[in-house]
């Protein structure tokens, strides 16, 4: 077992959440090395739809939000992962620079890396950091106009207070003038949405099941694997998907010299998912400090891509969209 020094965060938020009830870890703690790498597998599994859709909607949009973006802005993405979405927007967009995000050091290195042999002279600042706290951008950026990317739909992991938190962080973080792009996962059958997050391979259970041998790796855990089963969970009042790690059986374990106990059928709760209606999306970006400017979906309307610009509406009245049932955004 290789030995890794522990976040002081990582700790926190493990021991507090194992002591709360109901128990919760944040999802952001899935992503060491193995777990991007699991995650990167998930996005191309049959029965996740989120990343194919969304790559099929920037590359049929891109050169539209060029247009709408405009050349030499620097595109700031939070939670990189592999940049595979960002290749599809780089020839089109042209950027100045890339400031790619990611709380996994070794996989944004590497992924750094091997864009910056793609793309050439493209200047790339990686940047290692959680971006659900304010960040600041390397000083080769400081003054010019940046374009968020925020794709996955990642914001649906948080809880509706957090994500208004994060789009105001992130307009802190990219500055006046600036834009975000954002992918937003959308309600739909349950039929749809619960094998995406429990495939058939076993995928999403290795990955949920990665943040007990994370816990045992680096904060000293005796947590049995064999005794959780990873559990998706559609919760219609929430609008989410909800992931859990349930024992199988009584447990009793030690994590950082403290001792828990589980019963069996007890459960850590380990991500949300949540999902938005085109109206609830909007409502929440504005919440956050954004005015949504345009709008695409595809033909099933399973996913949506929403640009917005920075700011309240009053100072966005260039800017103006429509819902397909013709209301405006801006009620």
């Amino acid at each position: 077992m290789r030995v890794v020094d522990a976040d002081p965060a990582f700790r926190r938020d493990v021991l507090n959440g194992l002591s709360a009830r109901p128990r919760t870890i944040p999802a952001r703690w899935f992503y060491d090395r193995d777990g991007s790498e699991l995650f990167e597998t998930i996005t191309e599994l049959p029965e996740y739809y989120v990343t194919r859709t969304e790559l099929a909607l920037l590359s049929s949009a891109v050169h539209e939000i060029a247009e709408m973006t405009g050349p030499g802005r620097i595109i700031v993405e939070f939670g990189s992962g592999s940049s595979m979405k960002t290749r599809i927007l780089l020839p089109a967009l042209r950027p100045a620079a890339y400031v790619p995000i990611d709380i996994s050091r070794e996989f944004l290195l590497e992924t750094a890396t091997k864009l910056s042999e793609e793309c050439g002279d493209l200047p790339i600042y990686p940047v290692e950091g959680d971006f659900t706290r304010p960040l600041r951008l390397p000083a080769a950026v400081a003054w010019t106009p940046r374009l968020g990317f925020f794709p996955g739909s990642t914001i649906g992991n948080l809880l509706v207070p957090e994500a208004v938190d994060l789009l105001r962080t992130m307009a802190a973080t990219l500055g006046r003038a600036s834009m975000l792009l954002i992918g937003i996962d959308r309600i739909k059958d349950p039929g749809v949405l619960l094998p995406a997050y429990d495939d058939a391979q076993g995928v999403t259970a290795a990955f949920n099941l990665n943040l007990v041998h994370r816990i045992n790796r680096e904060l000293r855990g005796t947590l049995p694997v064999d005794a959780f089963r990873h559990v998706a969970r559609w919760n219609a009042i929430e609008a989410r998907i909800e992931m859990h790690l349930e024992a199988s059986r009584d447990i009793r374990f030690v994590v950082e010299g403290q001792t828990f106990s589980m019963s069996m059928g007890e459960t850590i709760h380990t991500e949300n998912s949540h999902k938005y209606g085109t109206r609830d999306a909007c409502v929440l970006l504005r919440a956050g400090g954004w005015t949504p400017i345009r709008y695409w979906t595809d033909s099933q309307e399973h996913f949506s891509l929403i640009l917005a610009a920075e700011g309240p509406a009053e100072t966005n009245r260039t800017h103006h969209w429509r819902f397909h049932d013709g209301n405006d955004c801006f009620g």
